[in-house]
């Protein structure tokens, strides 16, 4: 064999296969690189988020990647492995919170989730779960991946229910530091114009005491230099008595003024130091205006003012309140109204009441107008406080303080009141004051008056509320009213009234009617009616100037403004009983010796029908005692025992033991001679049916109301032998 060496070499072209090579070498590590990124975001995710899960969106598939005990027990093995489309709608279905399924919509099928990756690489939102009736909170992350031509994406849930509470938290605490940090800020602005507000109104007072101080100066100085002025006269002329005595009376006026102004200031000093108290007690409105009425007389005699005062629906007019402060009030406000209204001016004050929120009250509505100087629109700002006066009064040498308002306005609200003004210069004022007031309706008098039951009225007066008030008044009591403002449709009416037979049983006029005074159309009713029905003139005057003439007209009675329904009820009531009385007197003659020194039982509730047949029997001779129920006469029978009372004079209607249970009670007396004594119903019960069951009840006789005096006393005559 030891043939020489062959040596065979082969050249092959590998360059294809180096490139191949290279590019699977490549192809490895991009896949590793993507493999590395993939294993580091499910990484990544699987750190913070409980729940982790891979999908792909080629097959639909999905594998959980990590997954949490809680939804391993609570789902099993369909959220290990599956259709990614079912596992995602089981999901929502069954444990997200109705309102927040909506934001799954992106992600709620593999189609959904291609369209929202391609849009961008990952999506985050959080959403809540209700549990066991809870609601928690929980972030869901979704995430993209490319691997090898393969689209995966990385779909991940945790929980992140504390950090949301712990988030709200934060959250509400910020907020309520900004709410704290406003309303300091707001407290701060508040206070800040608070000490703006006391400043100007600080700055205001001292120029207000600086004006009062110049006005004060001349109207201290005023009555000052006349009782120096006046004393110094007197002294020299000491020896003139009249002259001295004239004198005498400026001072007096002069003084009255000085001490005015020192009242004033002394009552704000009060008010402003809080030692002015209410003394509240039961008074009555009727006193209280007729009294003011009766203090301003003179002055708007003097000064020729027209003055008027009237009512409108005041039914209740015992109150509780402070006369005196109330009476301050209302003069304060009429002294200025007679004070800035020239003579021939007006000056009127409405009353009216009204229903109030608090039961057991009213609210009582004063108006005082006048048709004085009026004041400007500047001033009525400022008309309340102290030491404010408009310019015009002191340059027009109209005396006062400036503190007359401001007092007014400090009693009013302290009795829980208000007052407002409004005004016009050269036209007038009016002060409107609204006082609300406990009421006393257990002391008025009873509304109804049975003797007027039915009867036909009629009203005449040029203002329409008077009419109604007045009207409202007489319907009240029980009788038919009728009003006319016209005094020629007054004497119409009146006419008409007679023709169909339907007279007016009284008459009530005012005195000054513009078409025809009340006297003119009292006389021209007279000669229609005759002599019997009662015509009354109402007037807020002194009406001793016009009363002769009134009585020469046939004018009966005159009436006070203001009317107050007691006030109208007693002018009734004494026109009524006038006849009674005159009998009564004319019988006394004749009777007196008779009945001289026995003792009559007067039962009777009504306390003025007590009062009126009271006042005849003492007229007539007896020796009168009351009683104001039937119990009560039982008792009063039983205590004085027999020969005691010679008679018992019985109404019928009482509210505790009627007439005739009470003449029952009388008869079943065991004493016999008490028991005996004459009794006699005295009632407004008078028909046959009302006497018989008085007899029937024991009683004696049967004397009907109103009282017929004659018929009376021949009874008690009878009865008395």
């Amino acid at each position: 064999m030891g043939g020489p060496a062959v040596v065979v070499g082969m050249i092959e072209d590998v360059t294809d296969e180096l490139a191949k090579e290279r590019e699977n070498k490549a192809r490895e590590r991009k896949y590793t690189e993507q493999q590395v990124i993939f294993k580091s975001i499910n990484r990544a995710l699987s750190s913070n988020y409980n729940n982790v899960y891979l999908v792909d969106l080629d097959d639909g598939k999905v594998n959980a990647y990590q997954i949490s005990e809680e939804i391993r027990k609570e789902y099993g093995a369909t959220f290990e492995k599956g259709d990614y489309s079912a596992f995602i709608r089981l999901y929502v279905s069954k444990t997200v919170y109705e309102p927040d399924r909506p934001l799954f919509d992106p992600i709620i099928d593999t189609d959904s989730l291609r369209k929202s990756m391609q849009v961008d690489n990952s999506c985050t939102f959080n959403y809540r779960v209700l549990r066991d009736e809870k609601v928690q909170y929980f972030k869901c992350r979704a995430v993209r991946t490319d691997i090898e031509g393969r689209t995966y994406c990385t779909i991940a849930f945790r929980d992140i229910n504390s950090e949301i509470i712990q988030e709200l938290k934060q959250k509400t605490i910020l907020e309520e530091q900004k709410t704290a940090l406003e309303e300091q800020k707001s407290l701060l602005e508040e206070r800040e114009a608070q000490l703006r507000k006391a400043l100007a109104s600080a700055e205001s007072a001292n120029k207000a005491k600086t004006t009062f101080l110049s006005n004060m100066s001349h109207d201290i100085r005023t009555p000052m230099n006349a009782i120096i002025g006046y004393t110094t006269l007197a002294m020299a002329h000491s020896d003139n008595q009249k002259l001295v005595q004239d004198y005498l009376v400026k001072i007096m006026s002069a003084s009255n003024h000085l001490l005015s102004l020192i009242n004033d200031i002394l009552d704000m000093s009060r008010i402003e130091s809080g030692r002015m108290l209410l003394e509240e007690s039961e008074c009555n409105l009727s006193e209280i205006m007729h009294g003011i009425r009766d203090i301003l007389q003179a002055d708007m005699k003097s000064k020729r003012l027209n003055f008027y005062i009237d009512t409108v629906d005041v039914f209740n007019e015992h109150v509780i309140c402070d006369k005196l402060r109330l009476n301050q009030i209302l003069l304060n406000l009429l002294g200025n109204a007679v004070k800035f209204t020239q003579p021939g001016g007006t000056i009127s004050v409405r009353i009216f009441q009204k229903n109030a929120e608090r039961k057991g009250y009213a609210r009582y509505e004063f108006h005082v107008r006048d048709t004085g100087i009026g004041m400007s629109e500047e001033f009525l700002t400022h008309i309340f406080e102290p030491f404010e006066r408009e310019r015009n009064t002191t340059v027009s040498g109209i005396q006062g303080t400036g503190l007359g308002m401001p007092i007014t306005k400090n009693i009013v609200e302290m009795m829980g009141g208000t007052i407002a003004v409004t005004s016009r210069q050269g036209e007038g004022s009016e002060f409107t004051v609204e006082i609300p007031m406990k009421t006393l309706s257990a002391q008025e008098a009873e509304v109804k008056v049975e003797e007027l039951e039915g009867a036909h009225a009629l009203v005449v007066d040029d203002d329409f509320n008077t009419c109604d008030s007045v009207s409202t008044m007489l319907i009240q009591m029980g009788m038919r009213a009728e009003w006319t403002m016209s005094g020629k449709e007054a004497i119409l009416r009146t006419r008409q009234a007679v023709s169909r037979n339907d007279e007016y049983y009284v008459y009530i006029l005012d005195w000054l009617v513009p078409d025809m005074n009340g006297i003119e159309i009292a006389r021209q009713i007279r000669r229609e009616v005759g002599e019997d029905a009662p015509i009354i003139i109402l007037t807020a005057y002194d009406w001793s100037e016009i009363e002769e003439e009134g009585k020469e007209a046939g004018v009966t009675a005159f009436c006070s403004k203001p009317l107050f329904f007691s006030d109208l009820r007693r002018c009734l009531t004494d026109i009524l009983y006038a006849n009674e009385k005159k009998e009564a007197k004319s019988a006394d003659l004749i009777m007196r010796k008779k009945f001289e020194g026995k003792r009559i039982l007067l039962v009777e509730d009504n306390d003025l029908n007590r009062e009126i047949a009271g006042e005849i029997l003492s007229e007539a001779g007896f020796i009168v005692e009351e009683a104001g129920d039937g119990d009560v006469a039982v008792e009063k029978l039983q205590e004085k025992g027999a020969g005691y009372y010679n008679l018992v004079m019985m109404d019928i209607q009482m509210p505790v033991m009627d007439g005739y249970e009470a003449t029952k009670a009388i008869r079943s007396f065991e004493d016999k001679e008490l028991a005996g004594i004459p009794v006699i119903a005295m009632t407004a019960n008078a028909f046959e049916e009302d006497k018989k069951n008085a007899l029937e009840s024991g009683m004696n006789a049967h004397i009907a109301k109103p009282i017929d005096v004659k018929a009376l006393f021949e009874t008690l005559g009878r009865i008395l032998k």
